[in-house]
């Protein structure tokens, strides 16, 4: 699955990447953490500014794709969660999820990123949503709520601004978003949908029919386009909260 993540995940627009160093002030030879990097889709993006990164992720295999993608660049990867992740107090001036930090232990998210940053750092909570166009992307998402169980994992940005505001923790948050076109190969659509949390949490004969009912609604297509909004929230620690 962390191959098939691989390539069919899109990454993060430099411009995010711009805004966050931008907003955050950072440089570089800052220490930098990045929680749940995956296979590298932002890792990549933060790569031209020169951060001291350190970039985590739970699973191993992500890990080593990652360290595949990104080379002999001077990003120091831990295959770790971030609630193990041993760091003294106010190691680094910014810490960064790409669509991972809905993941974290509630009771541990917000404290931990606090206790970690130095006084002045930020938090930032980057995540991207994707819309096909009509008529699949309707049908796409009568496909999952037909099969959803419960609610779902997906956030929004204003939930993570309430969620940074509601912590006690960071000043008012900051937040952009970045639009995008891009056109994505049949194979890809079926590729992405399925690594999914909420398909990979199905049993295998229900992705299997999620598969083909996608393939038969694409139809005749090669290809599909998909608007991409990349967005990130970010906000300061406070200085009461910084690395205690």
């Amino acid at each position: 699955m962390a191959r098939l993540y691989q390539a069919t995940r899109p990454g993060y627009p430099p411009e995010l990447a711009c805004f966050v160093a931008a907003t955050a002030s950072v440089g570089a030879g800052d220490q930098v953490l990045e929680v749940g990097c995956g296979t590298g889709q932002l890792t990549q993006a933060l790569l031209p500014f020169g951060f001291a990164l350190t970039a985590i992720d739970l699973g191993a295999a992500m890990i080593q794709i990652a360290r595949e993608r990104i080379g002999d660049s001077g990003v120091s990867f831990r295959a770790v969660s971030f609630e193990e992740l041993d760091a003294a107090p106010g190691t680094f001036g910014l810490v960064i999820a790409g669509a991972a930090f809905h993941w974290i232990d509630p009771e541990v998210r917000f404290r931990k990123a606090a206790l970690l940053l130095r006084p002045g750092g930020w938090l930032a909570m980057a995540g991207y949503d994707e819309r096909y166009d009509e008529p699949l992307g309707s049908a796409l998402d009568a496909m999952w709520h037909a099969r959803a169980v419960g609610v779902g994992a997906w956030v929004t940005r204003r939930a993570d601004a309430d969620a940074i505001g509601g912590s006690g923790l960071f000043g008012p948050p900051a937040e952009r978003t970045f639009s995008h076109r891009i056109v994505r190969q049949v194979r890809d659509v079926i590729g992405v949908e399925n690594t999914r949390a909420t398909s990979l949490s199905w049993p295998a004969e229900v992705r299997r029919a999620f598969s083909a009912e996608l393939r038969e609604r694409i139809g005749d297509l090669s290809e599909v386009a998909v608007t991409v909004e990349a967005s990130v929230t970010m906000a300061p620690v406070l200085a009461a909260a910084a690395g205690a």
